[in-house]
C-alpha cells in the first residue's frame, strides 16, 4: 500500500521526482498542556490532520499540493513555567522559515502556505520579511479561523469545546474522560484595555488559568469534531486549490 502522494512524509522519490508541485503547505503546531484531559500534541494532531485532508481535496481537484512535515514546536513564552511546554522563539521560527523558503525557491516551488494551529504563533510579520527575500508567494492562515462557530455552544480558546471535540474524533484513545477536565475558567487582565483587546500583552498562563485550559469542554462530542473537521478541510481545500492555480506574478485584479 502506497502513501498519500500529497503528504511528503508518506510519499517517495519515485513519485516526487516526476511531480511538478505547485504549492507547499507547512503545518505548524506546538507542544503544550491542554487542560487535564487532552494530550500535549493536540495542536500538532489537529494541524496535521486538517492539512492532509484539505490537501487531499485540493489534489483531487487537480492541484499539485504537498504537505510538509508538521512543525511540533511553537511560541510558548507565556507558558514557560508549565512543565514540558516547549518554546520556540519567533526569531527561531523565522530562521527555520528562511531555510525552507530557500529550498523551495531553489527547487522551483513558488507558493508556500504556512498553516498555523497554535494561538501563540504569529507568522504575519515573518511573511513580510520573507516575501522580499525570496521569489515566492508566501501566505499564512490559522486553520481555526475557518470553523463554523455555530457547531459549538462555546468554541473556547484553548482545550475548550472545539479542540476537545476534534481530539475526541481524531484520537479518543489519548483523551481522558470529560469528568477529568477542568472547567477552563480564564482569569482576565484587570486593566480594561488589555482585557477588552484594545491593547495586547501575552498572557502568563499560570496566572490566567488554573488547569491550562481556557474554555469549558463539557459540551464536547466526537460528532461535533467530525463535522468541524469536514467543514474546515473543505473550505481550506478549496483555498489551496485556488492558491496552487494562481500566478504568483499576477495576484491582483
Amino acid at each position: 500500500m502506497h502513501g498519500r502522494p500529497y503528504v511528503l512524509a508518506e510519499t517517495n522519490w519515485k513519485a516526487v521526482k516526476d511531480t511538478d508541485f505547485e504549492l507547499a503547505v507547512l503545518p505548524w503546531g506546538a507542544t503544550e498542556a491542554h487542560n487535564y484531559h487532552l494530550p500535549y500534541n493536540t495542536d500538532v494532531v489537529q494541524c496535521d490532520r486538517i492539512a492532509a485532508e484539505a490537501a487531499r481535496i485540493a489534489w483531487e481537484s487537480g492541484a499539485k499540493t504537498v504537505v510538509l512535515p508538521t512543525v511540533p514546536f511553537g511560541v510558548n513564552t507565556g507558558q514557560f513555567d508549565i512543565k514540558l511546554d516547549l518554546n520556540l522563539n519567533p526569531s527561531t521560527q523565522l530562521a527555520v522559515l528562511r531555510d525552507i523558503c530557500a529550498v523551495l525557491e531553489h527547487q522551483g516551488i513558488r507558493r508556500l502556505l504556512i498553516l498555523n494551529g497554535h494561538g501563540g504563533n504569529d507568522f504575519r510579520q515573518m511573511v513580510r520579511e520573507l516575501c522580499i527575500q525570496y521569489d515566492l508567494f508566501v501566505c499564512t492562515t490559522d486553520w481555526y479561523r475557518w470553523i463554523d462557530p455555530d457547531l459549538f455552544e462555546e468554541v473556547g480558546d484553548h482545550a475548550g469545546e472545539m479542540e476537545t471535540s476534534l481530539m475526541q474524533f481524531f484520537a479518543p484513545e489519548w483523551c481522558l474522560p470529560l469528568s477529568e477536565a477542568g472547567d477552563g475558567h480564564e482569569r482576565k487582565f484587570k486593566i480594561g484595555a488589555l482585557r477588552d483587546g484594545l491593547a495586547w500583552s501575552q498572557r502568563l498562563w499560570t496566572e490566567a488559568t488554573a488547569d491550562t485550559g481556557i474554555g469549558d469542554p463539557k459540551a464536547s462530542t466526537a460528532d461535533k469534531g467530525q463535522r468541524c473537521f469536514e467543514h474546515v478541510s473543505t473550505r481550506l481545500g478549496a483555498f489551496m486549490a485556488e492558491l496552487a492555480a494562481a500566478d504568483p506574478d499576477d495576484m491582483y485584479e
